[in-house]
């Protein structure tokens, strides 16, 4: 297994005015490409070439150390702009939309405590949406490199909540960061996520 950065999906300025051509450039281009190449470079050293990256993160999360890190950072940023897109389906339906009402009672009650685990965030990582065995659905705060797989949830959606993330476009304006976030969330793909 030779990771490769991911296509993006649009151009690098096609998320403006809510996330800039810079932006990506960092995040997507210099940041991502950075954790791919440390994996490729890692799995060959640990011999781990033949597993994916959700096995990886699974066996090394609690031991932690630079292959979990690496590799959940892939991971993690994989998921991350898969979900993005400057035409997306802005909101949910079907099976996604009865597990969020049973869940939290709205969609608007959902982004609600959603944007109030991003704004409340203290550090690095993300904010995740997951499904649990049972079927309910939870919001999670990851540090750094953390991942809900871990914790044997079903990750449906992320929310970047490193600096790298927002900062150029949001500076001190994290509220601002995720009230535009809910723009570019392309709820095809969550949808999909919690079909599959």
């Amino acid at each position: 297994m030779i990771l490769e950065l991911p296509i993006l999906r649009f151009g690098k300025n096609a998320l403006e005015p809510y996330i800039s051509a810079q932006t990506i450039e960092f995040h997507y281009d210099k940041l991502f490409r950075y954790y791919i190449n440390n994996v490729n470079i890692l799995l060959d050293e640990f011999q781990l070439v033949r597993f994916g990256l959700r096995t990886i993160i699974k066996k090394y999360a609690k031991q932690g150390g630079i292959l979990f890190y690496n590799v959940a950072q892939v991971w993690n940023h994989t998921f991350y702009f898969e979900q993005l897109s400057p035409t997306p389906k802005t909101m949910p339906e079907g099976n996604l939309l009865l597990a969020i009402n049973k869940s939290f009672d709205s969609v608007a009650e959902f982004k609600h405590k959603f944007d109030k685990a991003v704004i409340s965030f203290w550090g690095s990582g993300n904010v995740w949406l997951s499904q649990k065995d049972d079927g309910t659905l939870l919001i999670t705060q990851e540090l750094n490199e953390g991942n809900p797989l871990t914790k044997d949830y079903k990750p449906l959606l992320i929310c970047d909540v490193w600096e790298h993330a927002y900062y150029l476009d949001y500076p001190c304006r994290k509220t601002d960061y995720i009230y535009n976030f809910w723009n570019i969330l392309d709820w095809d793909i969550i949808e999909k996520r919690f079909d599959d």
